[in-house]
């Protein structure tokens, strides 16, 4: 019997899994937290199953995301992520990458972790959606407006309020899967 999933979804396996395994689901580790942060902003103006194609490549080129590996990262290892033909080829990005891995372990001394400051959005707990249809689910929240503001304030970059929801919904601070679907926890 097939399941019934998001509208987003479609018969690729490695969306399906993505769905059905990680998406809405509420993480706390920091590093799976910097490993979204930093995909969700590569993913800007693509699709994310662009970005999930080439997430093994991401893993491997940043090293894990391993915020204090990456905030070191020079000019040198720049370059070479700049001609990886297995992620985006960005400057932009890849330098978000590393500048994002310096303000999040900035934000991990103030607040003793990201995931404590991150989780504060939303006051700890996972925000439960109730969504007929994918056209009602939306791009942006106050929520996500708040996360981008601040966050640009802390020195991080491609985190928009579009990015910041696509991160809270792909790491479970929101969960948006829609009334249809098998995994909707409804209110």
């Amino acid at each position: 019997m097939n399941k019934c999933r998001c509208e987003w979804v479609t018969d690729d396996d490695i969306y399906i899994h993505y769905h059905d395994n990680e998406w809405g689901k509420p993480v706390y580790d920091d590093k799976k937290l910097f490993e979204m942060l930093s995909l969700e902003g590569a993913q800007a103006g693509l699709s994310w199953i662009t970005i999930l194609k080439r997430r093994e490549n991401y893993l491997a080129a940043f090293d894990e995301f391993d915020p204090v590996k990456v905030s070191a990262y020079n000019e040198s290892k720049i370059n070479d992520l700049i001609e990886n033909e297995g992620i985006i080829r960005n400057k932009r990005k890849v330098n978000s990458v590393v500048t994002n891995a310096q303000a999040f372990l900035e934000v991990q001394k103030e607040f003793g972790s990201f995931s404590n400051y991150i989780w504060s959005f939303v006051q700890g707990e996972p925000l439960i959606n109730n969504w007929k249809e994918h056209k009602d689910v939306p791009a942006t929240t106050r929520e996500s407006e708040q996360m981008s503001k601040d966050l640009k304030r802390r020195g991080f970059s491609f985190v928009g309020p579009t990015i910041c929801y696509a991160f809270m919904q792909a790491t479970g601070m929101v969960n948006d899967h829609t009334k249809d679907c098998f995994l909707y926890q409804g209110k």
